[in-house]
Protein backbone atom coordinates (compact mmCIF):
# COMPACT_ATOMS: atom_id res chain seq x y z
CA UNK A 1 0.00 0.00 0.00
CA UNK A 2 1.40 3.41 -1.01
CA UNK A 3 -0.02 6.82 -0.18
CA UNK A 4 -1.40 8.39 2.99
CA UNK A 5 -1.33 7.24 6.59
CA UNK A 6 -4.29 4.84 7.01
CA UNK A 7 -7.17 6.02 9.19
CA UNK A 8 -7.72 4.12 11.35
CA UNK A 9 -4.27 2.58 11.75
CA UNK A 10 -4.12 -1.17 11.06
CA UNK A 11 -4.02 -3.23 14.23
CA UNK A 12 -0.59 -4.68 13.48
CA UNK A 13 0.82 -1.14 13.61
CA UNK A 14 -1.28 0.37 16.41
CA UNK A 15 -0.62 -2.65 18.65
CA UNK A 16 3.04 -3.29 17.79
CA UNK A 17 5.01 -3.70 20.99
CA UNK A 18 8.53 -3.70 19.53
CA UNK A 19 9.09 -1.02 16.91
CA UNK A 20 12.58 -0.39 15.55
CA UNK A 21 12.91 2.97 13.82
CA UNK A 22 15.54 4.00 11.29
CA UNK A 23 15.75 7.72 10.55
CA UNK A 24 17.58 9.62 7.84
CA UNK A 25 18.08 13.22 6.80
CA UNK A 26 14.43 13.72 5.91
CA UNK A 27 13.46 13.69 9.59
CA UNK A 28 15.51 16.82 10.22
CA UNK A 29 14.61 18.90 7.17
CA UNK A 30 11.71 20.55 9.03
CA UNK A 31 14.28 21.64 11.62
CA UNK A 32 16.14 23.58 8.94
CA UNK A 33 18.81 20.99 8.17
CA UNK A 34 18.87 20.26 4.41
CA UNK A 35 18.91 16.68 3.18
CA UNK A 36 21.56 15.36 0.80
CA UNK A 37 20.01 13.47 -2.10
CA UNK A 38 16.54 15.00 -2.45
CA UNK A 39 15.54 17.33 -5.31
CA UNK A 40 16.86 20.29 -3.30
CA UNK A 41 19.51 18.35 -1.42
CA UNK A 42 22.99 19.62 -0.64
CA UNK A 43 24.68 17.21 -3.05
CA UNK A 44 22.03 17.70 -5.73
CA UNK A 45 22.66 21.45 -5.78
CA UNK A 46 26.44 21.21 -5.30
CA UNK A 47 27.97 17.83 -6.22
CA UNK A 48 31.40 19.00 -5.02
CA UNK A 49 29.98 19.25 -1.49
CA UNK A 50 30.13 15.44 -1.27
CA UNK A 51 33.92 15.74 -1.18
CA UNK A 52 33.63 17.35 2.26
CA UNK A 53 32.38 14.04 3.65
CA UNK A 54 34.66 11.75 1.63
CA UNK A 55 37.62 10.63 3.73
CA UNK A 56 40.19 10.45 0.91
CA UNK A 57 39.52 14.04 -0.17
CA UNK A 58 39.40 15.29 3.40
CA UNK A 59 42.74 13.75 4.33
CA UNK A 60 44.63 14.66 1.14
CA UNK A 61 43.37 18.19 0.47
CA UNK A 62 43.81 20.98 3.06
CA UNK A 63 41.45 23.17 1.02
CA UNK A 64 38.67 20.60 1.48
CA UNK A 65 39.32 20.55 5.24
CA UNK A 66 39.23 24.33 5.47
CA UNK A 67 35.93 24.39 3.55
CA UNK A 68 34.51 21.68 5.81
CA UNK A 69 35.36 23.70 8.92
CA UNK A 70 33.88 26.88 7.42
CA UNK A 71 30.70 24.99 6.59
CA UNK A 72 30.55 23.67 10.13
CA UNK A 73 30.90 27.20 11.49
CA UNK A 74 28.08 28.45 9.24
CA UNK A 75 25.76 25.62 10.30
CA UNK A 76 26.45 26.32 13.96
CA UNK A 77 25.02 29.81 13.53
CA UNK A 78 21.63 28.43 12.44
CA UNK A 79 18.93 27.91 15.07
CA UNK A 80 18.18 24.17 14.92
CA UNK A 81 15.58 22.57 17.18
CA UNK A 82 13.68 19.26 17.12
CA UNK A 83 10.44 19.09 15.16
CA UNK A 84 7.19 17.15 15.45
CA UNK A 85 8.77 14.07 13.86
CA UNK A 86 11.45 13.87 16.54
CA UNK A 87 8.87 14.43 19.27
CA UNK A 88 6.64 11.67 17.89
CA UNK A 89 9.45 9.17 18.43
CA UNK A 90 9.86 10.39 22.00
CA UNK A 91 6.17 9.58 22.47
CA UNK A 92 6.66 6.12 20.95
CA UNK A 93 9.35 5.49 23.57
CA UNK A 94 7.09 6.87 26.32
CA UNK A 95 4.45 4.33 25.25
CA UNK A 96 7.00 1.58 25.88
CA UNK A 97 6.88 0.42 22.25
CA UNK A 98 10.27 1.60 20.94
CA UNK A 99 12.76 -1.26 20.55
CA UNK A 100 15.54 1.01 19.28
CA UNK A 101 16.02 4.27 17.41
CA UNK A 102 18.65 3.87 14.69
CA UNK A 103 19.69 7.08 13.01
CA UNK A 104 21.87 8.03 10.08
CA UNK A 105 21.72 11.62 11.28
CA UNK A 106 24.61 13.22 13.13
CA UNK A 107 22.73 16.25 14.47
CA UNK A 108 21.75 14.95 17.92
CA UNK A 109 18.16 16.17 17.51
CA UNK A 110 16.62 12.90 18.71
CA UNK A 111 18.38 13.29 22.06
CA UNK A 112 17.55 17.00 22.14
CA UNK A 113 13.87 16.13 21.68
CA UNK A 114 14.00 13.78 24.67
CA UNK A 115 14.81 10.34 23.26
CA UNK A 116 16.88 8.33 25.72
CA UNK A 117 20.55 8.18 24.65
CA UNK A 118 20.46 4.47 25.51
CA UNK A 119 17.82 3.91 22.82
CA UNK A 120 19.54 5.97 20.11
CA UNK A 121 22.19 4.31 17.93
CA UNK A 122 24.06 6.94 15.91
CA UNK A 123 25.12 4.84 12.95
CA UNK A 124 27.04 7.65 11.26
CA UNK A 125 28.45 9.23 14.39
CA UNK A 126 27.88 12.70 15.81
CA UNK A 127 28.75 16.22 14.80
CA UNK A 128 29.02 17.26 18.44
CA UNK A 129 32.45 15.66 18.86
CA UNK A 130 35.80 15.77 17.04
CA UNK A 131 38.30 12.93 16.61
CA UNK A 132 41.94 12.79 15.57
CA UNK A 133 42.41 10.51 12.59
CA UNK A 134 45.89 9.54 13.81
CA UNK A 135 45.74 8.97 17.57
CA UNK A 136 41.97 8.82 18.10
CA UNK A 137 41.90 11.58 20.71
CA UNK A 138 38.32 12.81 21.08
CA UNK A 139 37.24 16.31 22.11
CA UNK A 140 34.10 18.39 21.79
CA UNK A 141 33.09 20.23 18.64
CA UNK A 142 32.81 23.40 20.75
CA UNK A 143 36.53 23.22 21.52
CA UNK A 144 37.38 22.87 17.83
CA UNK A 145 35.04 25.72 16.90
CA UNK A 146 36.73 27.96 19.47
CA UNK A 147 40.00 27.41 17.62
CA UNK A 148 38.29 28.18 14.30
CA UNK A 149 36.90 31.39 15.79
CA UNK A 150 40.38 32.28 16.98
CA UNK A 151 41.67 32.15 13.40
CA UNK A 152 42.92 28.59 12.86
CA UNK A 153 41.28 27.46 9.58
CA UNK A 154 42.36 23.81 9.89
CA UNK A 155 43.05 22.93 13.54
CA UNK A 156 45.36 20.00 14.18
CA UNK A 157 45.23 17.52 17.05
CA UNK A 158 46.71 19.03 20.20
CA UNK A 159 47.99 15.63 21.29
CA UNK A 160 49.84 14.37 18.22
CA UNK A 161 49.45 17.02 15.50
CA UNK A 162 47.26 14.76 13.37
CA UNK A 163 44.24 15.70 11.26
CA UNK A 164 41.06 16.47 13.17
CA UNK A 165 37.63 15.60 11.79
CA UNK A 166 34.12 15.67 13.15
CA UNK A 167 33.27 12.35 14.77
CA UNK A 168 31.01 11.43 11.86
CA UNK A 169 31.40 8.53 9.46
CA UNK A 170 32.61 9.79 6.09
CA UNK A 171 32.48 7.93 2.80
CA UNK A 172 35.43 5.53 2.83
CA UNK A 173 35.34 5.24 6.61
CA UNK A 174 34.05 2.17 8.43
CA UNK A 175 31.04 2.28 10.74
CA UNK A 176 31.59 1.44 14.40
CA UNK A 177 31.24 -2.35 14.47
CA UNK A 178 29.58 -2.46 17.89
CA UNK A 179 26.97 0.12 16.89
CA UNK A 180 26.22 -1.71 13.64
CA UNK A 181 25.92 -5.04 15.48
CA UNK A 182 23.44 -3.50 17.94
CA UNK A 183 21.43 -2.01 15.05
CA UNK A 184 21.34 -5.36 13.26
CA UNK A 185 20.11 -7.05 16.43
CA UNK A 186 17.36 -4.43 16.80
CA UNK A 187 16.28 -4.92 13.18
CA UNK A 188 16.08 -8.67 13.71
CA UNK A 189 14.05 -8.32 16.92
CA UNK A 190 11.03 -6.15 16.14
CA UNK A 191 7.41 -6.39 15.08
CA UNK A 192 7.58 -3.31 12.87
CA UNK A 193 10.60 -1.74 11.18
CA UNK A 194 9.85 1.92 10.45
CA UNK A 195 12.24 3.65 8.00
CA UNK A 196 11.68 7.41 7.96
CA UNK A 197 13.24 10.09 5.79
CA UNK A 198 15.99 7.93 4.36
CA UNK A 199 16.73 7.15 0.71
CA UNK A 200 17.94 3.65 1.70
CA UNK A 201 20.82 3.69 -0.74
CA UNK A 202 23.75 3.87 1.70
CA UNK A 203 25.06 0.51 2.89
CA UNK A 204 25.36 -1.33 5.17
CA UNK A 205 22.59 0.64 6.90
CA UNK A 206 20.09 0.24 4.04
CA UNK A 207 20.44 -3.53 4.37
CA UNK A 208 18.82 -3.40 7.81
CA UNK A 209 15.46 -3.30 6.02
CA UNK A 210 16.18 -6.75 4.59
CA UNK A 211 17.28 -8.01 8.00
CA UNK A 212 13.99 -6.89 9.54
CA UNK A 213 11.85 -8.34 6.76
CA UNK A 214 13.73 -11.64 6.83
CA UNK A 215 12.95 -11.99 10.55
CA UNK A 216 9.24 -11.41 10.07
CA UNK A 217 8.88 -7.68 10.77
CA UNK A 218 6.42 -5.59 8.83
CA UNK A 219 8.30 -2.80 7.05
CA UNK A 220 6.89 0.73 6.87
CA UNK A 221 8.67 3.38 4.80
CA UNK A 222 7.97 7.10 5.08
CA UNK A 223 9.89 9.06 2.45
CA UNK A 224 9.15 11.74 -0.12
CA UNK A 225 10.92 9.85 -2.92
CA UNK A 226 10.81 6.15 -3.90
CA UNK A 227 13.42 3.89 -2.30
CA UNK A 228 14.92 0.58 -3.46
CA UNK A 229 13.03 -1.19 -0.65
CA UNK A 230 9.50 0.06 -1.29
CA UNK A 231 8.65 -3.40 -2.67
CA UNK A 232 9.43 -5.00 0.70
CA UNK A 233 7.22 -2.59 2.61
CA UNK A 234 3.71 -3.36 3.80
CA UNK A 235 3.04 0.39 3.89
CA UNK A 236 4.76 3.26 2.04
CA UNK A 237 3.79 6.78 3.08
CA UNK A 238 4.52 9.82 0.93
CA UNK A 239 3.06 12.46 3.26
CA UNK A 240 5.30 15.04 5.02
CA UNK A 241 7.17 13.39 7.88
CA UNK A 242 6.28 15.94 10.56
CA UNK A 243 2.58 15.27 10.03
CA UNK A 244 2.71 11.57 9.09
CA UNK A 245 4.97 10.32 11.89
CA UNK A 246 2.82 11.53 14.81
CA UNK A 247 -0.19 9.78 13.28
CA UNK A 248 1.74 6.57 12.60
CA UNK A 249 2.81 6.27 16.24
CA UNK A 250 -0.65 7.18 17.52
CA UNK A 251 0.04 10.58 19.08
Amino acid sequence: MTGAVPDPLPGWLADAGRVTVLTGAGVSTDSGIPDYRGPNGVWTRDPDAEKLVTLSYYVSDPAIRRRAWRTRADLRAAAVTPNAGHRALVELERQGRLRALLTQNVDGLHQAAGSSPQRVLELHGTVHAVECLSCGDRTSMDEAMARIDAGDPDPACLVCGGILKSATVSFGQALDAAVLDAATAAAADCDVFLAVGTSLVVYPVAGLVEVAAAHGARVVIVNAEPTPYDGLAVLVVREPISTALPRLVGT
